[in-house]
């Protein structure tokens, strides 16, 4: 059985394992173990000049592709950057995948002033996405990811922060079973009311569609050629 490497070189691996293949993030001092795990993660990585800029690359990822990206934030003022994004992406319903690291756990709440300490970050974490989770022991990782994974394939996707301690990122990981988890997916209506639905359209002489932010990933809802005798 080879080394345990530490938890933060790990996550990578977890991320790839679970959909995710491109990641947006600046590297700094608070996330460099997430940094040493992405050679050969088979992970893209794209650098920002500012995480509001790597906040938004991923909201218009997931708009364009369908699917999550993650970022990669430091500690403080770099998730007060990207909340801007957040709040965005809560507001439309975009799944996003924050992963933001905190001050050593011995450090929190004594206000020594340690670098990019900010009080109440998981407070504002809460307020600004649809999941947020603190990581205290490796034995929480997977499933907080797999609660933000469950999130992004429900019936109202939205953003998920995961906070994790720069001491933790250091600690040897045991990985056991990493597999994610199978999701029972979004509920969708059934084709016989959709085509019901499509029914009454054809016979009405005007009609208007309003449709919410992602109707378009309910297979029944994929638009149709519309016959030669309508107008549009």
């Amino acid at each position: 059985m080879s080394d345990p490497q530490p938890l933060g070189t790990y996550i990578p691996r977890l991320l790839r394992e679970r959909g995710i293949d491109t990641v947006f993030g600046i590297p700094g001092v608070h996330t460099v173990e997430l940094y040493r795990g992405m050679p050969g993660s088979g992970l893209r990585h794209v650098t920002p000049r500012h995480e509001q800029g790597a906040g938004f690359m991923a909201d218009g990822y997931a708009r364009a592709t369908g699917k999550p990206a993650a970022c990669f934030i430091v500690t403080g003022p770099g998730l007060l950057n990207i909340a801007t994004a957040l709040g965005q992406a809560l507001a439309d319903s975009v799944p996003m995948l924050v992963i933001t690291t905190l001050n050593p756990r011995a450090t929190l709440g004594r206000g020594e002033g340690r670098l990019h300490e900010i009080r109440g970050q998981s407070a504002i974490a809460r307020e600004i996405s649809a999941l947020a989770r603190t990581v205290w022991t490796a034995s929480q990782l997977v499933p907080a990811l797999d609660e933000a994974f469950a999130l992004f394939a429900s019936a109202r996707p939205g953003p998920a922060v995961i906070e994790i301690p720069i001491d933790l990122l250091s600690e040897p990981f045991e990985p056991g079973i990493t597999a994610p988890r199978a999701f029972a997916g979004r509920p969708a209506p059934r084709d016989a009311d959709v085509e019901a639905a499509a029914a009454l359209i054809r016979g009405a002489h005007r009609t208007s569609a309003f449709l919410p932010l992602g109707a378009h990933r309910i297979p029944a809802l994929r638009l149709r050629r519309a016959p030669d005798s309508c107008t549009p």
